[in-house]
């Protein structure tokens, strides 16, 4: 059997979960970059989505975000537009659903974003919560199986 030569194994390519709870500063978009909010995930770290200024660009993910930060639909990013192509950027960061909400606060998104709240499917608001959601068997239903 051959040695092992390298310095681990899959663990090892995981490593630590580092800084995710301490808070980061918020980062403002520059020249030549512009926020997005994600449409879809693509597979093979592209994704499309629609900038702010109204346009759907198809996204490709930076190298170190790359198994790294995970993207999902409605998440808000910060993307660098291409000059050389208009319908294609990359994606430069994510933003976590509170940094969202500071830059809807800060009037940097537009008031009709909808912004993920982390919640997934999320619950109606108009739901009164009677519970209809079950279904009732009588006697003869459960003879009929």
């Amino acid at each position: 059997m051959p040695k092992n030569k390298g310095k681990g194994g899959k663990n090892r390519k995981r490593g630590k979960n580092e800084a995710d709870d301490e808070k980061r500063e918020l980062i403002f978009k520059e020249d030549g970059q512009e926020y997005a909010q994600v449409i879809r995930m693509l597979g093979n770290g592209r994704c499309e989505a629609i900038c702010i200024d109204g346009t759907k660009r198809l996204f490709h993910s930076r190298g170190t975000m790359h198994k790294k930060v995970w993207i999902a639909a409605d998440d808000i990013i910060l993307v660098g537009l291409r000059d050389y192509q208009d319908d294609k950027a990359d994606v430069i960061m994510k933003y976590m659903p509170d940094e969202a909400r500071l830059l809807k606060a800060h009037g940097e998104l537009p008031e009709i974003t909808r912004l993920n709240e982390g919640v997934a499917g999320g619950i109606d608001e108009d739901d009164d919560g009677t519970g209809d959601d079950y279904i009732e068997f009588e006697d003869e239903d459960i003879d009929k199986i």
